[in-house]
């Protein structure tokens, strides 16, 4: 099988300027106490130059005003973006609103695309994905969010949480249980449910170690949502009843390779400064970056980054030769694998950097938060590991174990071999 992940000079000349943008023009913006209006205003313009350079929303089709770039470079994209939290959303593929997006190109209908997608599209709406339950955790089959059809409508009543941006969105993606005693892949739905829908109450945005206090509902904010009797049109469900499992899928496959691609370059940016810091400091009578430790550090990362960022492009060209199913046991390989590369690097950085590394002085300790939950979300590591270990054993059959009656692995070996075995012994060969 051949394996190309190269890309034209055009595509080059524009991840370039996507380098010096995000450098010069983002990451700035970081320095600055904003709020989310003001947030909004200062970065506008920026998008307005990405969608001059046509680059806004790469993640959709062209027919819906994305670049139909294919999942190699997108990735590649996202590894830039990865440096700066602000970046995604100046080149319109935040989550949560890209994967968003992509759902509803995928199983919208043309009604749905017009009234949903193509604002959210444009900035004038923001989105959520409401799936994840308290009690559900990793495994969708034990969802118990019920919509029950009533006429025209469904009645949903519900608890959901670490629903992001569910506070500030003007929608939800609502997977819920249609279908109770369907196979465990065919009991859920999906639909489009407005946050302003009578019985749709969000509780918080949940403090975590990323946002340790409970601040104002926020973008980014993961809010904990109740469902109580929400009275849902039936033109609001996405695709067929017993779609949503198929449509998660379709979703976070690609949005899974898009994370490993931004944590690659956020691992490369605490890269910098650990490197930057391992020949700056002087202790113990030379610089940081001749001490064998630190080369080991420094070693040990490359070769991490390397091997992620091969494993991550290996699975988006999977993706676009084969879609989604032909790269599933490389998504969940590069989940796991990308999410501790990410933690390593960052760890070491901030140990390079010493009681520095530990204060809000420098970015690395709330990368270092934000790093922790990648093991987590999307899956938890030990769940992507199952899935991987799974897959790979189905190329695997049982052999019997030889007994004493059995004739062992190696004389059978010499009885096919003999000839070859004699021919050395008398010299023949």
């Amino acid at each position: 099988m051949a394996w190309d992940f190269s890309t034209e000079p055009e595509f080059e000349e524009q991840l370039a300027w996507m380098r010096t943008f995000v450098r010069d023009e983002i990451e700035p913006l970081e320095t600055l106490d904003l709020d989310g209006p003001t947030l909004k205003r200062a970065t506008a313009p920026l998008q307005e130059e990405v969608k001059a350079r046509g680059l806004w929303a790469a993640h959709l089709p062209p027919e819906l005003g994305g670049g139909g770039f294919g999942q190699v470079k997108l990735g590649l994209m996202h590894e830039i973006l990865g440096r700066c939290a602000y970046a995604p959303s100046v080149f319109g593929n935040n989550a949560p609103d890209s994967g968003n997006a992509e759902l509803l190109a995928l199983g919208a209908n043309d009604d749905q695309k017009k009234r949903w997608m193509e604002p959210l599209l444009d900035g004038e709406l923001r989105s959520a994905f409401s799936m994840t339950e308290p009690n559900a955790g990793a495994d969708p089959t034990l969802l118990t969010t019920r919509a029950e059809r009533v006429g025209d409508e469904y009645v949903v009543n519900g608890h959901k949480w670490f629903t992001s941006n569910g506070s500030v969105a003007d929608f939800l993606i609502l997977m819920a249980v249609t279908d109770p005693d369907a196979a465990p892949r065919r009991r859920a739905s999906m639909f489009v449910v407005p946050t302003d829908t009578p019985g749709v109450e969000v509780l918080r945005d949940i403090p975590t170690m990323e946002h340790p206090e409970e601040q104002e509902p926020r973008p980014g904010g993961h809010a904990e949502v109740l469902y109580r009797d929400v009275r849902v049109p039936v033109e609001n469900l996405i695709g067929a009843e017993g779609d949503g499992f198929l449509l998660a899928q379709k979703r976070l496959g690609p949005g899974r390779i898009h994370h490993c691609m931004r944590w690659l370059g956020q691992s490369q940016r605490a890269f910098d400064m650990l490197c930057e810091r391992a020949v700056s400091r002087y202790t113990h009578g030379s610089v940081l970056s001749e001490k064998q430790m630190v080369q080991d550090w420094i070693a040990t990362s490359t070769a991490e980054m390397t091997a992620a960022r091969l494993m991550t492009l290996q699975a988006a060209w999977k993706m676009d030769q084969g879609g989604t199913e032909a790269a599933l046991t490389d998504i969940a390989m590069i989940k796991f694998y990308g999410a501790t590369v990410l933690y390593n690097v960052i760890d070491r950085a901030i140990q390079v950097h010493g009681s520095l590394g530990f204060t809000t002085d420098l970015p690395l300790e709330g990368m270092y938060r934000h790093a922790r939950a990648a093991r987590i979300y999307d899956g938890p590591d030990e769940v992507h590991k199952v899935t991987v270990a799974r897959r790979v054993l189905r190329g695997y059959e049982p052999r019997d174990v030889p007994t004493e009656h059995v004739p062992t692995r190696r004389e059978e070996a010499r009885r096919k071999f003999a000839h070859l075995l004699d021919a050395a012994a008398v010299g023949g060969y």
